[in-house]
């Protein structure tokens, strides 16, 4: 199992940015440790979200565990800005496994994630609640995040 972390900050501009970053168990290690200590994230953090939002299977019986963290604790490394913010979903109800997933998509379902934990989690409403960009971002989302791609 790969662990897949997606490190999300919003610039002065509103717009979104990620860091991907990448990790593996040791041994005796819980997945939440394991994206803390590769994101830098203390365990007592309370302005920090760590939260697991999606897995999914890759070729090779590979499993991939997306975790996002949010804000950025390292906000001066470079981070990419996604082209667009659409979630992705299957083509029927019994197979939800997109044909087609970019690391976009994965982005954009984490935001999808935080902006749905920020009304209804007051632990992670308080934690984004202490950078108000991050809270004025999530909020402001454009209407495709919510619209699945075909």
């Amino acid at each position: 199992m790969s662990i897949e972390i997606l490190v999300l900050r919003v610039d002065e501009a509103g717009r979104w940015r990620y860091r991907r970053l990448v990790t593996a168990l040791r041994d005796g290690e819980t997945p939440d440790a394991a994206v803390r200590r590769q994101a830098g994230v203390d365990a007592g953090s309370e302005v920090t979200v760590v939260h697991s939002t999606s897995w999914r299977y890759e070729p090779r019986g590979r499993l991939v565990l997306t975790y996002a963290v949010c804000p950025d604790p390292d906000p001066d490394e470079p981070a990419e800005a996604p082209a667009e913010l659409r979630i992705a979903r299957g083509a029927v109800p019994a197979g939800p496994t997109p044909e087609h997933l970019r690391l976009e998509n994965v982005v954009a379902h984490a935001l999808w994630h935080l902006a749905r934990l920020l009304d209804t989690d007051p632990v992670v409403a308080a934690a984004l609640g202490a950078t108000p960009a991050i809270t004025h971002g999530l909020r402001g989302l454009p209407a495709p995040i919510l619209v699945p791609s075909a």
